[in-house]
Formats: C-alpha cells, structure tokens, sequence
C-alpha cells in the first residue's frame, strides 16, 4: 500500500513528554482486530485520550486544541514493547508524518517506516530545546528535511542531522512500501528471470 511522498516537513508539533511509551498506550490490544490500515487514528493513545465513559481527558495533549500538527514529539524510548505493526498505522491514520525522540524501539521504528512514518532520532539535549520551544509557543515550527536528513527548530535555526536507512529513505521520498518498490523494478526482474536457465 502506497503513501504520501516525504520531501520536506514543516509543521507545528504536539508535544508528549513521556518516557518509554509503549505501543500497548499507543494503541491497546483491544482494538488490534482490524487488518486494514484503517481507523486506528480514533484509538490512537486511546487510554490516555478518553475517560471510561468515552469523554476526552482534558489534559492530554490530543484533547487540548492549542496543540496541533503533523509531527509528535516523544520523550525517551517510543514504542517500546510488543512488535504490533498497528501501533504505527494508527500514528499515520491519526495524521502524524513524523515522530521525534531522542531514542525508539526497533520494531517500532522498522513499522513506522515501512508505513510512511519518519521516526527522528535526536540528542537528549535537541530533544529538550524542541520540548522548550513547543512549552515557550505552541506555533513553533520544525523542519524536517529527509533529502539532508536535517531537524531544524525554525525560530532559532538550530538543527541536528539524523539517520535513515538509505533504502527506506528512498521508499518514503518517492511514497512506496516494499511492494511498491519490488513493482517498480518489475521489468528488471523479468529481464533477469529471463535469463535464468530453467
């Protein structure tokens, strides 16, 4: 399943200073039933977002509208926890294009990417002036650059540059999953197919 092509991103942010969010917070096992990549944005964090009775806890960050835009910041060691690839869907299907902490599971990191979703690596120290900024104006900016693989702060023009797989970071600038990718080189791979002896 292809999605949105990754250039360049500049976005407010929705800051969530908390450390070691595992992907049971990010999106409970109960909702896991669903196969398509659909719909999990509403359960997105949904333990934190709502009350038993289904209203918004008002102090999380999702429910407060001075918050807003296509980039979540993550204290220390997002996504921590079980492999569910769910927990990525519902971070993208909730309108997230990027998420940045100063460190991420494996797993998690692999399901963001492969569905569309950049996970920013920063310092420690990057990642508290980002949270100092958001703190200081919620409209401040961030510019993330995949082509340079920058983070830049757009009040300060104080940036970090992070790391991607070069593979992967091909798939999320020209929008395509590993099948997308495999079907690009279709052609390829028949001319080679061709010339393999039976």
């Amino acid at each position: 399943m292809a999605y949105d092509k990754f250039d360049i991103l500049t976005s407010t942010a929705v800051p969530l200073p908390i450390e070691n969010v595992d992907t049971d917070q990010i999106i409970p096992a109960r909702f896991l039933k669903a196969t398509e990549r659909k719909g999990f944005g509403d359960n997105l964090f949904r333990d934190w977002r709502y009350n038993s009775d289904d209203t918004p806890k008002e102090d999380f960050v999702l429910n407060n509208p001075k918050y807003s835009g296509k980039i979540l910041i993550g204290g220390k060691n997002f996504g921590s926890g079980s492999s569910r690839e769910h927990a990525a869907w519902s971070v993208y299907d909730y309108g997230f294009r990027c998420v940045v902490s100063s460190f991420f599971a494996d797993i998690f990191r692999n399901n963001c990417l492969n569905v569309g979703v950049l996970p920013v690596q920063v310092s420690a120290e990057f990642l508290e002036k980002i949270f100092a900024a958001i703190e200081a104006d919620a409209n401040s900016q961030l510019e993330i650059d995949l082509p340079k693989q920058t983070i830049t702060l757009k009040a300060t023009g104080e940036s970090e540059s992070f790391d991607i797989n070069s593979y992967k970071k091909e798939n999320m600038l020209n929008g395509y999953d590993d099948i997308d990718y495999l079907t690009k080189m279709k052609s390829e791979i028949q001319e080679f197919a061709a010339k393999r002896p039976f």
